[in-house]
Formats: C-alpha cells, structure tokens, sequence
C-alpha cells in the first residue's frame, strides 16, 4: 500500500506484519490507567542524530511522523517540554483538530502544555494564546526573575519549586494532583535524560527517519555528569525496554518502548 502526503500508510512489522494500522489504537494507553503514564515522542536520524542542520528536529519530521505526533498528542492529558525546545522549535498551544473528537470523549478538547523553565524566557504566544480550557502550566524556581514571573502568571498557571532544578518527581506529582495522568513529553534532550534517569519514563515513542547526519548532532537523550547546568541526580545506568510494535510509513520506522 502506498500513501501520500496528506494520508500516510502505516504498516505494522512487528510483532506481527500485517496491513493498515489504525494508530489510535496502536498508542492507546493502558486500560484502567490509575497512575501518572509518561510518554516521550522523539525523533533521530538512522545514525542517531535527533537535531537536524537548522539546529531543529522538525528537519527530521516527515508527514507520517507528524501524523503520529498528532495521534499521541490528542490521546494524552497534557505535552510536557524544556524551555530550549520550546523557544527553538517555536512552541505555541496545541490546536484543536476535528479527528481528535472521539480521542478527547470526555476531556476539553486539547492538551495543556507544561513548560519547565528557569529564566521564564518563554516564547510569549506558548503564554497568552492559550485557551482558558488548556492554560500553559510553567514550571519554574524560587530563584526565577521576579518580573518574568509576575509576567507568566497574569497569562498562566505558574508551578515555583523550591530549591535549585525542578525533578520529573515535581512536575509528576504537580500535573496528578490537577488531573492530568496521561503526560507526553517532547523533549528536549536534557529533560528526557533527567525523566530516565528518575526512572519515570514509561514509554518511548521513537521515530527513526530516513536520513544520515554524520558525526556532532546530539542525541534524543543528553547530559549527565559533568554536564554544565545537568542537575546532580542525573547519572549513567541502563534502562532495560520491551518493543511493543514497530510500525513504518514513507521508509520512515515507528518504534514503541515501554520500561
């Protein structure tokens, strides 16, 4: 089967190779979810890579993977992301779209986005664009510019943690208590690498796209010790994932992890 731009075909390869995959059902989460689920959505190159030459991923996105995109954001709760990849990929609200309506039976009609920043240096639209149904949560510290702060909470609602770095454990418990279980994180590099080294990460959606990169593009997961800014908890370990399916569309592959 052959698709096209506006209409992606995805096959499943594994675990078992058949025709058309209905995506929704392919990325629904766990029946009777009673626990925050966190969910990552990232893209690399078949050599690794995960930013492209503009210094942004989205050179490696394709039609199909921003299809998938769109699947996981209408079936989660909120879309969790750094404030790097907010400012460099130019983050704004989700926006509605008509096919989400039986994935969002019962919940507003999009995704809140959560944002995690020190400085507050956030692209203002991500802020005062926002519809009152899905204000931007920006999570930030103590220490954070008295004068961006009082900027973010007149347009959103504003998370201070104390201390130095606000941990996965902050932003899980904080994005529960408010209803939101079904959690999707984009990135960046830095915020996934501190989400799996907590331990918090559930799942891993990874597109790989057919391009190579060569040597120096960074990575889907970045930072540790000795890093500059990583926070102290980080640290090396491996983290044993199962496939769950392996999908492809437009010589892209599809993969879904789960810890």
């Amino acid at each position: 089967m052959v698709g096209n731009d506006a209409h992606p075909v995805f096959r499943e390869l594994l675990p078992s190779p058949g025709g058309e995959v209905d995506l929704a059902a392919a990325y629904a989460h766990p029946v009777g979810l009673d626990r925050p689920w966190v969910r990552a959505n990232m893209v690399a190159s078949v050599d690794g890579g995960a930013i492209g030459p503009s210094g942004r991923s989205r050179d490696l996105s394709s039609s199909a993977d921003r299809r998938v995109m769109g699947v996981l954001r209408g079936l989660c709760d909120v879309v969790l992301v750094g404030a790097r990849t907010a400012r460099v990929e130019d983050y704004g609200p989700v926006k509605d779209r008509a096919s989400w309506a039986p994935l969002r039976a019962g919940r507003p009609a999009t995704p809140a986005v959560a944002v995690v920043s020190r400085t507050l240096d956030l692209p203002d639209r991500l802020l005062t664009d926002a519809p009152p149904h899905a204000r931007t949560i920006v999570f930030t510290v103590a220490s954070a510019p008295a004068g961006r702060r009082a900027h973010v909470a007149r347009h959103a609602d504003l998370e201070v943690v104390d201390g130095e770095s606000v941990t996965p454990v902050h932003i899980v418990n904080a994005l529960a208590g408010r209803g939101l279980y079904r959690v999707l994180t984009e990135g960046g590099p830095h915020l996934l690498a501190e989400f799996t080294a907590s331990g918090l990460l559930d799942e891993l959606c990874l597109t790989v796209s057919p391009h190579l990169l060569g040597a120096g593009a960074p990575r889907i997961v970045a930072g540790g010790p000795g890093t500059p800014g990583a926070p102290e908890f980080l640290s090396v370990q491996s983290t044993p994932v199962r496939m769950a399916h392996l999908l492809t569309a437009d010589d892209a592959l599809f993969a879904r992890y789960v810890r």
